[in-house]
């Protein structure tokens, strides 16, 4: 199994290429369900999550192919052979249950796995579900799958989440394009990845008004066509990157950054006395001054501060000067990073979804275990912060959501590499 071996000390300077979003690309993905031509993808991101996804279209009758080393999909949902999606399959990306609105709306059956638990939370399918049986639906619970039944097809109507729901949303969003009639989405997830599928479904003959905003209308069409779709850059990605440079000192260019993807991240960041300055090629990062300064943080849907960010945060305030608040509203049980950092030196108090970090002069490097996707990313940074060796463990959690991460902070002067334990 992988680790990764991080030595602490020393500024970053240079320059990271930005990939593109995950997320995003995951439920753009799913939408090549919704037509029987070609739908290109470009900027695709080259991670496990990516080619997870990639084989169970394949097990419903897609073709996949990956051009330009992997940067380029190309997929054909000319001919759906199968409508059940594996468990053996979704138990392992949980985005893999944002299949069922699109196959539900071209093929009026679906049956999708539960993708089952999560260590961060329960995140619960309801509102998918919900949300489809308004579309006109039939569906039961067998067997730890979800049968989903159409025959005469869905009929647009008016759905209303009790809370925002990203998946929910896209769910709900792909399966209209293709009802009877309109659908009006109310209370509808905002965040960029929901903005730029809309934009690819758009692009592919879909007539859908909002996107950005909290309420959607769908008018249905009979049928959607191919199309060429480049993916937006990886907020997440880009945010944990951004605090590379913070935690570290120096200055970090990241190319293809923007600031309409983490404004809330952003104005956090100047809390903590981070510049972040626009340039030709992105966004450039570096500290004020010499220290970091608290700064709280609540999480929140988008466009409030991004609950993929926040164990990045909490890094960088564990040398920050002052004792700083995170409030975690999104998911329960998402301080799991918290005990692993207290092993490198960290004071971190945690109460419910409430955890007080206070600033320490210095982390010192440690044996520390990843725990999820994000967790994994907050313990290498503090590994570049802390002082000697870090070896962060069960790092497969990485190569789900960030492409080549040690090549990339060691391409701005970190000491950082991966070994086979």
């Amino acid at each position: 199994m992988d680790s990764i071996v991080v030595q602490g000390g020393g500024e970053l300077n240079g320059q990271i290429q930005i990939s593109g979003a995950k997320n995003t690309c995951l439920k753009l993905m799913s939408a090549a369900l919704l037509t029987d031509e070609p739908l290109t993808l470009t900027n695709v991101p080259r991670l496990s999550d990516i080619k997870t996804l990639g084989t169970l279209l394949e097990s419903l009758g897609c073709e996949v192919a990956m051009l330009n080393d992997g940067q380029v999909m190309a997929l054909s949902g000319r001919e759906i052979t199968n409508r059940k999606a594996d468990y053996e399959i979704v138990r392992k990306l949980r985005a893999s249950f944002n299949v069922l609105g699109p196959l539900l709306a071209r093929e009026n059956e679906a049956i999708v796995s539960l993708p089952g638990g999560c260590a961060i939370g329960a995140r619960a399918v309801d509102l998918h579900i919900k949300a489809l049986e308004t579309l006109g639906a039939t569906i039961e619970l067998d067997g730890g799958y979800v049968h989903a039944k159409a025959p005469n097809g869905l009929t647009g109507a008016v759905i209303e989440f009790p809370f925002v729901s990203v998946g929910a949303t896209e769910n709900a969003v792909t399966a209209a394009t293709l009802a009877k009639g309109t659908t009006v989405i109310k209370n509808a997830a905002r965040e960029p990845d929901t903005v730029d599928l809309i934009k690819c479904l758009v692009a592919m003959g879909a007539k859908i008004e909002g996107a950005g905003t909290s309420t959607l209308t769908i008018e249905g069409v009979d049928h959607l066509h191919g199309a060429t779709h480049e993916v937006i850059a990886d907020r997440i990605e880009l945010g944990t990157f951004m605090v590379a440079p913070a935690i570290c000192g120096g200055s970090v260019e990241l190319l293809g950054g923007r600031l309409d993807l983490i404004g809330a991240f952003v104005e956090r960041l100047d809390a903590a006395g981070i510049n972040v300055t626009e340039t030709d090629g992105g966004l450039l990062v570096a500290r004020r001054g010499d220290v970091v300064k608290a700064a709280d943080v609540t999480t929140a849907p988008f466009p409030g501060y991004p609950t993929d960010l926040q164990a990045q945060f909490m890094a960088m305030m564990c040398t920050a000067e002052g004792t700083s608040t995170l409030e975690e509203t999104i998911f329960e049980n998402r301080f799991m990073h918290a005990p692993e950092l207290i092993r490198m030196g960290a004071k971190i108090d945690v109460d419910g979804n409430t955890a007080k970090v206070t600033g320490v002069e210095q982390l010192n490097g440690a044996r520390v275990m990843a725990t999820d996707l994000r967790a994994s990313a907050s313990l290498i940074l503090a590994g570049l912060r802390a002082k000697g060796e870090t070896v962060v463990s069960r790092v497969y959690h990485l190569d789900r959501g960030y492409e080549k991460i040690e090549e990339k902070l060691r391409g701005v002067g970190a000491n950082i590499e991966r070994i086979s334990e």
